[in-house]
């Protein structure tokens, strides 16, 4: 099965514009198919362009930095070698995520929501307490607050 195949065969993936974009994500995020690889794209917004005033410069700075270095171990999330270190882009209130990934046959799909998954997660992981969010970022927070207490320990 080719790489684009198993995409268009995935529920969590929906062709747009020759990418898939991932149905689902709390962010936009996409994959551009190639022969053996495909590149997951993730967007997320800055921790400033989600705070409802003003953050500093040393906290959004300190913010974006932590979320790099973190970024830089989404190869672990899944057995597919990366074939190129993770790019992170800030630009405005935006920051993009690019991994290229190698494809595992009948795991394509998988290894790329995992990719997702992570920078959704690391995204998350790095809302700073004490500041009040957008309404989208509240809701999310709310809604993983309700998951949690769910969980039976």
């Amino acid at each position: 099965m080719s790489v684009e195949s198993e995409f268009e065969a995935s529920e969590r993936f929906e062709r747009a514009d020759g990418v898939f974009e991932v149905v689902g994500s709390d962010w936009d995020a996409s994959v551009v198919p190639g022969e053996s690889e495909y590149r997951v794209r993730v967007e997320v917004p800055t921790l400033d362009s989600v705070v409802e005033g003003e953050v500093g410069g040393t906290v959004s700075e300190g913010w974006f930095e932590t979320f790099s270095l973190r970024i830089e171990d989404v190869g672990g999330v899944t057995y597919a070698e990366l074939t190129a270190e993770p790019v992170v882009v800030r630009e405005g209130g935006r920051v993009t995520v690019e991994a290229e990934v190698e494809a595992r046959e009948g795991n394509v799909a998988d290894d790329a929501l995992a990719v997702v998954n992570y920078v959704e997660g690391t995204w998350f992981e790095g809302i700073v307490p004490g500041y009040e969010y957008v309404e989208e970022v509240q809701e999310m927070r709310e809604r993983a607050q309700r998951q949690a207490e769910d969980t039976p320990l």
